[in-house]
């Protein structure tokens, strides 16, 4: 499935811990993280327990400071494996309005400026045929990410967005 190393200190100092499968509270296993060694799998890892808060999503590589993650502060508490990481192609479909209401535009490659490309400024559905993607809530990948695997997405809720704006978007591939 894949392992990921947290650590409680920058470059890969202080207290650590070995993880390979999924884990919803790790609190009793570090009380900080900052840095991170992605050995295989692609992870999201979540700022609360149970798989809430903010994500971050980590392809293979190590990670020597929170900054490198685009981290909004040292908190990590829940991860899982990235399960649809595809090797074929991608697709999704975006939609303006929620329920696949409105403007939709289909993809099947990243995305540095959904405006730019598509003229659209809020995404409130979107449904995701096949690979796994990671949303942005700012242009050229970056600000809040939300990982959204195969299936409907209703509202942008679903992706545990707080608003519809989609800046950019990219496909998780294997690596």
């Amino acid at each position: 499935m894949g392992k990921i190393t947290f650590f409680e200190e920058r470059k890969f100092q202080g207290r650590c811990y070995n993880c390979s499968s999924e884990c919803a509270d790790l609190h009793t296993h570090f009380s900080r993280c900052n840095s991170i060694r992605v050995e295989s799998g692609v992870w999201v890892v979540y700022e609360r327990p149970n798989y809430k808060g903010f994500q971050y999503v980590l392809t293979p590589g190590e990670y020597a400071d929170s900054q490198q993650w685009m981290a909004f502060s040292d908190s990590i508490k829940s991860c899982r494996a990235v399960k649809n990481v595809y090797v074929g192609a991608c697709k999704l479909r975006l939609y303006e309005r929620p329920d696949f209401g409105g403007q939709m535009v289909e993809c099947a490659d990243d995305c540095s400026s959904v405006y730019d490309t598509f003229k659209m400024r809020d995404a409130y559905s979107c449904v995701v045929t096949d690979g796994a993607w990671v949303f942005y809530d700012l242009p050229n990948y970056r600000g809040h990410q939300y990982l959204l695997e195969r299936g409907e997405y209703r509202q942008h809720g679903d992706w545990g967005a707080s608003s519809p704006g989609v800046g950019s978007f990219r496909r998780i591939t294997d690596f």
